[in-house]
């Protein structure tokens, strides 16, 4: 009896504390999540919307992952793009030079790192090809290795995409920022990208950007093979 009232306020105490930081409550067996405030896991992406957004990232759960984006963070990788595919009540999805959802990086493409983190609200996951209906396992396999530059963030809870879709980070703050990225596919006017930072590099602070700073050209997703998508819904 004793050991059941002592489970019982134990899940009572955890359940309490917020989702983030329940991740930092160690666990035997897993990788400690680095803290929120660890400035060398912090991504930030300055939007042309009007605003800074902070992604707390995990190398616990997915290193290569947070790796590339770190790396390509640093070589600038992320200025300038756009968010090419938004659904509404979905995602935003971007990451891709050609903004048209079929490219990357010239670093090649990663190995799956599916973990237990879910696709809720702020999730951030990395976008990879889609194997076709009744694809063979081969096939199957290739695709889920796509993961190359592109990311999604969702932007309301999307469970059914667990453990098919490396999670690698969660937006902890400017989250609002994030729900008025443009929709569409691709959309009108797109939201970009204006500059990525790792918040241990010591980034200026976020300055708005000007109509002349920004361009905000229409791209046309072309049919075919090989875009980096999450499915639709």
């Amino acid at each position: 009896m004793r050991l059941f009232f002592a489970a019982v306020l134990f899940a009572t105490a955890f359940l309490a504390v917020p989702a983030d930081a329940q991740s930092l409550i160690p666990v035997p067996g897993r990788a400690a999540a680095p803290a929120t405030t660890d400035k060398e896991n912090l991504w930030l992406l300055d939007l042309s919307n009007g605003g800074r957004v902070t992604i707390w990232l995990r190398p616990d759960v997915a290193p290569k992952m947070v790796e590339r984006i770190k790396t390509l963070t640093r070589r600038k990788f992320y200025d300038g793009l756009l968010f090419h595919r938004v659904i509404e009540g979905f995602m935003a999805q971007g990451g891709d030079p050609k903004g048209d959802g079929t490219g990357g990086s010239d670093l090649g493409d990663l190995p799956a790192e599916f973990n237990y983190l879910p696709h809720v609200r702020g999730a951030v996951s990395a976008a990879r090809e889609g194997a076709p209906e009744g694809a063979d396992a081969a096939v199957k396999k290739k695709a889920e290795d796509s993961a190359n530059s592109q990311f999604f963030i969702v932007f309301t809870p999307r469970l059914s995409l667990d453990k098919k879709y490396t999670v690698f980070g969660r937006v902890i703050d400017g989250m609002q920022y994030v729900d008025t990225i443009e929709r569409g596919e691709p959309p009108a006017n797109p939201t970009r990208i204006v500059h990525a930072y790792i918040a241990a590099d010591n980034p200026p602070a976020y300055v708005a950007p000007t109509p002349e700073r920004v361009m905000v050209d229409p791209v046309s997703l072309p049919p075919g093979p090989g875009r980096r998508v999450p499915p639709a819904r």
